[in-house]
């Protein structure tokens, strides 16, 4: 996560919101109270919502049969506001700091955002972004030890036994200071490059080496 997050009281007006994810080359900026919790975030969004609301027209008399007049009244509220706290997107999801890379890369997919709060008590410990994610998945690994090569064999056979698609009888493994080498035969061409993405994966491996041949038709048949 980015500690050190720039952030706004609520009376902040939305001009000098919008100037300061302009200067500061940033998408977003939590929304502080005086004793220091969360009560929302502006984003690019709400700024573009906030600009886009001076041509709304108004609502006509049959649609307006039809609608809530708490959301009307709210987007009324968040198009017209002067104020960080007026714009501001309340709904803020948010993460703690146990929380792992991959809970968050499946947060922000699942929830369609950009940025994740990290939050304490109700307090901003830090905040995570797209880029954050992409810096953790290129970062190497943490080193934990060197685990032997018998170790990681077992590990990538573990490994393929789970996939249906893996085949354990006619593929065999073998591990040489950390490189894993696949010989025998192998299905498909697909079968080849989900084994050397399902080797990589397996701590420890730091490097995979095919050296399987196609499988014949004879062997297809007693399949």
């Amino acid at each position: 996560m980015t500690p050190d997050v720039v952030t706004v009281p609520p009376e902040t007006p939305v001009v000098a919101v919008a100037r300061l994810l302009a200067e500061r080359g940033i998408s977003a900026v939590p929304v502080l109270d005086k004793a220091g919790k969360v009560m929302g975030i502006v984003t690019e969004a709400d700024l573009i919502r906030r600009l886009a609301g001076a041509e709304d027209q108004p609502v006509g008399w049959l649609r307006s049969l039809f609608s809530d007049p708490g959301d009307q009244a709210a987007r009324y509220a968040r198009t017209h506001g002067s104020t960080a706290e007026e714009i501001m997107t309340e709904h803020v999801v948010s993460v703690t700091e146990a929380d792992t890379a991959p809970h968050i890369a499946h947060l922000m997919e699942e929830k369609g955002i950009r940025r994740v709060l990290v939050l304490q008590d109700g307090r901003l410990k830090g905040i995570v972004s797209r880029a954050d994610l992409l810096r953790a998945l290129v970062s190497p690994p943490k080193e934990e030890g060197e685990l032997s090569d018998e170790r990681i064999r077992q590990a990538v056979l573990a490994a393929m036994r789970k996939e249906p698609w893996a085949d354990t009888f006619y593929t065999l493994v073998e591990v040489r200071d950390g490189v894993v080498e696949f010989h025998g035969f192998m299905r498909t061409e697909q079968v080849r490059r989900g084994l050397k993405v399902l080797a990589e994966q397996v701590p420890g491996v730091k490097g995979v080496e095919d050296n399987t041949q196609p499988m014949p038709t004879y062997l297809y048949a007693g399949m």
